[in-house]
């Protein structure tokens, strides 16, 4: 009963919602878990998380990478619960073996996949507008919540506009909203 917004990929609001859909994933396929875990706990782009290979994550506690939109040097942590789920899923894998490997190419998942996977996903539980992008903004809305910091945020994203951070992880929205459902005009 989701009103669809044209192509616009939301984040997953509610936590019970993204805890749904991991434990479904895990269930479905464990590739697609790790990538759904990764894309929430890091923020990084599809395209980036794709590119991953088992020696980039395997015992680290930082992630470096050049990020394929932006072409910027990026470090960031590995969250002690994504470092768990690394653990575990790269033991026994080649170092070279890409993250999210197709098995039958011995090349990473393409985007076209990763976006079956979320908007399958999503429809399990009645969300109908997740896409690649759904992880990065999930990961933006809940850092929102957590800490209100826009501007952290923003320069996490490389966005230029602090506008463009609160339109992209849902905030606008939600405040325009909340604000409209105010309204009273006594009739």
């Amino acid at each position: 009963n989701e009103v669809k917004q044209l192509n616009t990929v939301q984040p997953i609001r509610d936590m019970n919602t993204v805890m749904d859909i991991a434990r479904y994933l895990k269930q479905n396929n464990e590739r697609d878990y790790v990538m759904f875990v990764t894309g929430i706990y890091s923020g990084l782009r599809v395209s980036d998380i794709l590119k991953l290979r088992v020696k980039d994550v395997r015992g680290k506690d930082y992630i470096s990478m050049r990020e394929k939109k932006t072409k910027k040097e990026k470090r960031f942590i590995i969250n002690k619960n994504l470092k768990k789920i690394l653990e575990v899923w790269t033991r026994g894998k080649d170092d070279l073996q890409y993250l999210l490997e197709n098995p039958a190419t011995h090349r990473p998942i393409s985007r076209q996949r990763a976006w079956e996977v979320m908007k399958n996903a999503g429809e399990e539980f009645g969300v109908y507008n997740l896409g690649t992008h759904t992880m990065r903004k999930t990961f933006g809305y809940h850092m929102y919540q957590a800490t209100h910091d826009a501007v952290m945020l923003m320069k996490l994203f490389n966005h230029s506009d602090i506008h463009v951070t609160l339109r992209y992880i849902g905030v606008e929205q939600d405040e325009t909203d909340q604000a409209i459902s105010k309204l009273d005009f006594g009739v």
